[in-house]
């Protein structure tokens, strides 16, 4: 059975590992325990057993802006509605009615099965020098 749960510092590894089996070498342990305590964040984990399948994180200021972060689901685990259990529960936390996000091409379906609004989404990056 599938648990949703608070992240804790002990979920770290086996949310850095999913991350990694996705292409993404930015979120270590040690990032994503300080980026899921960060001020302002609510994350959850997915958990089979002791085993960890999928995370969220949620940026908020608890009265207007809600931000999804990161949304992932260990491949095994897909498509049995966790990704859905996991959003559902930061609605839930966060207590307000939206949430804006950046998706991988590849999840666009997922997203939009879920009630929705496409708009335009920019990631911006420092200028060198």
């Amino acid at each position: 059975m599938v648990e949703i749960a608070t992240f804790e510092a002990a979920h770290a590894e086996g949310v850095a590992c999913i991350c990694a089996a996705e292409g993404w070498p930015s979120w270590t342990p040690e990032s994503v325990k300080a980026a899921f305590a960060a001020p302002g964040v609510i994350a959850v984990t997915a958990l089979y057993g002791e085993k960890v399948i999928g995370a969220a994180q949620l940026l908020t200021d608890g009265r207007v802006i809600a931000y999804l972060g990161l949304l992932i689901v260990d491949h095994e685990f897909r498509s049995r509605g966790i990704g859905r259990a996991l959003v559902a529960e930061l609605f839930e936390r966060c207590g307000l009615s939206r949430m804006d996000l950046l998706a991988e091409d590849d999840s666009t379906s997922f997203y939009e099965s879920l009630p929705h609004k496409v708009k335009p989404g920019y990631r911006l990056y420092r200028q060198a020098g």
